[in-house]
Parts: C-alpha cells; structure tokens; sequence
C-alpha cells in the first residue's frame, strides 16, 4: 500500500546505475465505484492510493534524465488476495463478474495484465486520464455496466446472490489464488510434506 517501496526499489536501481534508457515503472491501483468508497477510497486505503500517486510524480522526475517514466495503473476489480479481505469488495466483484461476462467485456488478471502491456504500456498510446494515470478500469466503469451493478447492489440478498451475482465464479477464483478447485489435481492423493529443493541438496 501507498509507495514508499516502489521509492525504494526504484532509488536503489538509479543509485545503481542499472536502469536502462527510457525505463519505465508501473504501480496498480484501484478507484471503482462510489458504492464501495465508503470503506475502500475514503479511509486509510484511500490515504494509501494516494500517496501512490504523489509518488510516481517524484519518480517521473527522478526518472527524466534516462527519458523513463513511471506509471499508475488504474485496474479493474479482480480477485486477489487483498481485495478478498476488504468489505464488501467480494459482494461488488460478484455482482460485477456476472454483468461484465455477460457481455464478454470480463478479464481475470493474466488479461488484464496482456491488455495493458500489449494496449497501452509497449505500443506508445498509453492514453492517461486528466491525472496522468492509465486505466484499465475502463471496461469496469462504462456507464452500462455500473447502472445494472447498482440497480443488482440495492437489489441483492441471501435469496438471490446466486442469481445476480456470479458467486461461484468469485469463489472459484478465490480458491484458486491458493491451489485449489484446480482441474486434473486429486486433492485425494497422499502427499509427501517433505519435498526437497535440488539446487540446496548438495
């Protein structure tokens, strides 16, 4: 959270000397809707968003004489680990899956990260907003999109989560984050706890 070790690891690669020219750095953030700002924007995580920001400004400075830049991506909600353990995040990212992949607009991360590099980092358009950052949110807060995840967050309950919301599709991701629900994998078998690293056996 926030960007004191981006800082850091970027002044350690200057002081260095190993940073090539036109180098660049990418930090991810997160906006979303103001539906979830009350526990996600405007408190510490909201401080935290904001400092990253004020960071990657003194890292385009620091970055200017090798012609680099350094970046703020603005990603769409996914399932990680971090999102998982916020309020109410869970709830508005089921919800948000089963609109976006009804309309073949739903990317998991792996995508989301192609669409930015291929898109917008490595092909000279990255497209920043009035702030300077990338979004690729943009599919995520079309207006289309956000008026049926509204119209389904006043809507939802215990009774319908599994209809309007794609729950199993966000538990499916979330398990998968640690190893699990994967397909052809026999969580069944017996296991050997003790598993050797060839590269330390010697």
């Amino acid at each position: 959270m926030g960007g004191e070790d981006w800082e850091m690891w970027t002044d350690a690669l200057l002081e260095a000397g190993v940073l090539a020219e036109g180098a660049q750095t990418v930090s991810y953030s997160y906006i979303g809707p103001s539906m979830t700002w009350p526990i996600y924007k405007n408190g510490t995580i909201g401080c935290a968003k904001e400092d990253l920001e004020k960071t990657q400004r003194r890292l385009d400075a620091k970055l200017a004489p090798l012609k680099g830049k350094a970046w703020v991506s603005v990603n769409k909600a996914l399932v990680t680990q971090a999102s998982s353990a916020i309020p109410v995040v869970p709830l508005y990212i089921s919800l948000l899956y089963k609109v976006m992949k009804a309309e073949g607009t739903h990317e998991d991360c792996i995508e989301q990260m192609d669409r930015l590099l291929r898109e917008r980092l490595y092909n000279g358009q990255p497209q920043p907003d009035e702030a300077g950052r990338i979004r690729v949110d943009d599919w995520e807060m079309t207006s289309r999109v956000q008026e049926l995840v509204g119209k389904r967050w006043d809507e939802v309950n215990t009774e319908n989560l599994s209809e309007i919301a794609d729950f199993a599709g966000y538990q499916s991701s979330f398990l998968r984050l640690f190893g699990f629900g994967l397909a052809g994998v026999d969580y069944d078998a017996d296991s050997d706890p003790s598993v050797g690293v060839p590269s330390l056996e010697k």
